[in-house]
Formats: C-alpha cells, structure tokens, sequence
C-alpha cells in the first residue's frame, strides 16, 4: 500500500489509536511494538471493539479487509504523520530543551490561539509516536501548530524534524538532563542543536535565549532569528518583586523592558525560573503580530498543572509542586527560588535524579552541598543517589514514605519545596 493510499484510509477516519484500551469505534488502530509489547497480537482486539482498520506488520495477525499489512507500522504512521503535516502550509513551531518544554508550549499555545487557529501536543506526546500522532490530529481549519520534541540521546530531534518539518523552532535551555542518553553535555549541546540545524538547511526562523552564549553560538546562519533575553534581544524583560505583607510571593511577575510595551505581566507560575518562558511567549505573539493586550491577558489566565510549578495551598502551608521531572540544572533553580522567597518556615522534600549515567553520584552531591548552604526547618531527600552518597538530612526510601513523614509533621504556616524526577513520583506527598 502506497503512502497516498494509506491517506485515502486515514482522511475517511481521521482518528489513530495505538492503544485498545482508549479506542473508540472508527478509530483506525496501529500495532506498533516494543521491548516488553507486541500491538500486532491486539489487532483482532481492536477490530472487535469497532476500529475501522488496523495496521499491521506481522502477516500471521491478518484478519480480513480491515488488517492493512505494512513493512513496519512505526515507520507507516510516522510516514502519514509527514504526508499530513505536508498538507498544511502554515507555521510549524517546534520546541525542545533541558527544562521547561511543557510549560513553553503551553503559553505559546494560548498566545497564539487568541488569534489563530493552533493545533499544539497534548499532555506530554512528544516522542517518537506521540509526536506523529500530534501531527495526525492536526485538522484542515489549522492556521498554526506548536510540536513540543523530547529527547534523551542524539539524532532523536534530527529524527523528529524529518516528519514534523518545521518551520520555526526554539531550544527552552541546554541544562543538564539525561546525561546517560547524550553522552554528556557536549551531547546535550549537540543533540538539542539538531533543531536549529534543521531550520538552518530549511531557511526557518529560531527564537534564541541570547542570555545563553551556547545558543546565541548555536544559532548562527539560520535566516531569521529573533531573539530575546533579560539583557539583550529584540525583545527583553525582567522579574519585579511583588511586594506582600503575608510573603506569598511566588508568583512571577514579569515587565518587558524592550520590543513590546504593556504593563506588568502578573503570571501564575511560580519562580523566576519561569522569566525565559514567559518572554519567548512575548517574543513568539510579537512575532506573529498577536495583539498585546491579548499576548498579556493570555498568559496571565494560563494556570499550570500535572505537577508543573504549581502553587498549592494545604493545611495552612503553601506548597510548591513542581514534580513532574528534574535534573540538576531544574533543581538548583527551584532550590535558590525557594531561598529567596519569603518566610523562614521552610522545607525540602526533593526526589533523586535520574538518568543520569556516571555523573550520577557528583550530581547529588552537588545538590546536597547547595542545600547545605542555607538554613531549614526540615529536609528530607528520597530515593536514588541521595541514599549513596554522605549527608545530614533526613533519607527515605520512596514517596510514599515521604508522604507518611509528611503526615506525621502536622505542619501549618510552613512553605513546602516538592521536587524529583518523574520516576520518584513525588507527588504522591501530597495524597
């Protein structure tokens, strides 16, 4: 079956699943495999539950005109990924890097969407499937799309791009995440350039942090670069303190300074960590001519959530809950964010860090010597290569045990720092 055959299907039922448990009837199911699964042995499922096709690569799982064979079902959808997003000759805005991809994409997409039709990932669907499946919900009334590209070793972005082809792009920060995968920070650098190697060859735009040198280096010969930053850029801004007599502070409040003029962008995003993200959100309205009352009003409505940076109020205490993930560069932001706000009552419970590879043990021991640098009225370090390595702070074993030392504090006026990787599940304190 030719690609253009395969579309014909697609278009008669624009709706892909990879998973029977989420099919709904019409869906058109791709059996796609992996280390510890096989989807193909759950195509007679698929079908029997209502799916209009499945796709398949393995002939002995053939069951009638509805089973379409392929020489592969991951390389078939992401070919009809490309054949879509070739349909749409719109901006395809990718974005990637160490920190901060989701919460970037989430206040692009409410920028943009104020005044055009914005088609953006889901959740967190940005791999390797969840980024062709993005692209095939993409639908004709499109005017613009934001891809959001995860990566953990090299070539993975340049993969990305050969489908999702885009034609602007920007790289959040080049922290220290995944250093196993990449092979060190030099990989890193690497790795995340493959973006803006991309929009090089292709003559697109990039909006470059010009704060980061790396970057601004990085960036060189792509046609159009816009940049912005705290100092420098075509458009700049800062943090302002909000003043507040009960120290609840943590909000980011954020001025621009050059290429825009409004007032004070007051956000629900907690930290100064945040700043980048909400000035490439300026810069990517300002860009596309998006109003600036509607670029202000967009990104002071947008609330975060699924553990990212949010602000909860529980049993008298203010609680930062930022985690979803981690790596040591997110860590010592959130930490030295949390020194500088106001109050004294302050505890830590933080995750180990994962993936990190042969870096592993100096990396928390990094985070323990910053730690120690302050005072609090509690820290508790859970899991991982805390539990290696010497410090004088409270160790557990997991969140759950994390969570019952939580009970068992009966806290009240107390500000609670909650951060780790996604494997620690740290929110699990807070159940």
């Amino acid at each position: 079956m030719t690609i253009e055959q395969l579309y014909a299907v697609y278009l008669a039922h624009p709706s892909i699943q990879t998973d029977t448990r989420k099919l709904k009837t019409g869906d058109i199911f791709f059996a796609l495999k992996g280390e510890h699964f096989n989807g193909n042995k759950f195509a007679r499922t698929a079908l029997d539950a209502g799916a209009a096709y499945a796709i398949i690569d393995e002939p002995e799982y053939a069951s009638g005109e509805k089973t379409i064979l392929v020489p592969d079902s991951l390389s078939a959808l992401q070919a009809l990924a490309r054949h879509h997003r070739r349909q749409f000759p719109i901006p395809f805005l990718a974005i990637t890097g160490s920190n901060g991809k989701t919460t970037t994409k989430e206040l692009i997409h409410a920028v943009l969407s104020t005044s055009f039709r914005t088609y953006t990932t889901e959740g967190n669907l940005n791999n390797h499937i969840g980024i062709p499946l993005t692209l095939l919900k993409v639908k004709p009334d499109a005017e613009m799309a934001v891809i959001e590209m995860g990566a953990n070793h090299q070539k993975e972005i340049a993969g990305y791009c050969t489908y999702a082809e885009p034609t602007h792009g920007l790289i959040t920060n080049l922290g220290k995440a995944h250093l196993e995968g990449f092979g060190g920070v030099e990989g890193i650098r690497k790795g995340k350039g493959e973006l803006f190697d991309w929009l090089r060859s292709h003559e697109g735009t990039a909006f470059v942090f010009c704060d980061d040198p790396w970057l601004d280096q990085m960036s060189e010969g792509i046609k159009t670069v816009y940049r912005y930053g705290l100092k420098d850029g075509d458009l700049t801004g800062q943090a302002i303190p909000v003043p507040s007599p009960d120290g609840q502070d943590a909000f980011l409040r954020v001025q621009i300074l050059q290429g825009a003029q409004m007032d004070p962008i007051q956000t629900q995003l907690v930290g100064d960590y945040n700043l980048p993200n909400v000035l490439v959100a300026v810069a990517v309205g300002k860009f596309f001519g998006v109003a600036e009352a509607k670029i202000k009003s967009a990104i002071e409505a947008y609330q975060p959530s699924n553990n990212r940076s949010q602000l909860v109020e529980k049993d008298g205490n203010t609680i930062i809950l930022d985690a979803y993930n981690a790596n040591p560069s997110s860590m010592r932001a959130a930490i030295e964010n949390f020194v500088h706000l106001k109050g004294s009552d302050k505890v830590l419970m933080l995750g180990a860090m994962a993936e990190l590879g042969g870096e592993s043990l100096d990396e928390h021991r990094g985070i323990v010597s910053l730690i120690a640098q302050y005072p609090w009225k509690a820290v508790v370090l859970v899991g991982g290569d805390f539990a290696n390595i010497s410090h004088p702070f409270i160790q557990l074993s997991s969140s759950n045990e994390a969570a019952e030392w939580f009970r068992q504090q009966n806290f009240s006026n107390t500000q609670v720092l909650i951060k780790g990787s996604r494997s620690m599940q740290m929110e699990k304190v807070l159940q």
